[in-house]
């Protein structure tokens, strides 16, 4: 699972050895800091691997770090918050993802447009 979070970006996966536990990956240490400091666990770095960050963490104590992090969510722009929180070189980046996953929408979505009229009101249809 890929998630984006107003502190980063991470990539959850079953640890390959480890039943119940997760391998979080990330690729900058910052986006992995806010569940190693909770959960106290050590970031390993891999600098071969695809994500050069890791941690292992029990699938309870993730669920937990992200039922926590929606519990504390507290702003209404997602974007904006992270060019807060990351900066605007983050936000950019995660403007891309956000702008490239319009290749993904389907017929309805495309033509969601055509609902409108010039005062960006939905025609009845």
């Amino acid at each position: 699972m890929w998630l984006f979070t107003d502190t980063g970006f991470v990539s959850a996966v079953n640890h390959r050895e480890n039943e119940g536990y997760l391998m979080v990956r990330a690729r900058d240490r910052v986006s992995l800091q806010p569940l190693a400091d909770i959960c106290e666990l050590e970031i390993k770095f891999t600098p071969y691997a695809d994500y050069p960050y890791r941690v292992v963490v029990s699938k309870p104590d993730f669920a937990s770090w992200v039922s926590d992090s929606i519990d504390f969510l507290g702003y209404s722009n997602f974007k904006n918050q992270v060019a807060v929180t990351r900066g605007k070189d983050f936000a950019h980046t995660l403007g891309s993802v956000w702008s490239t996953m319009h290749d993904v929408e389907d017929e309805e979505a495309r033509n969601r447009y055509q609902s409108y009229d010039l005062d960006n009101e939905y025609m009845d249809a």
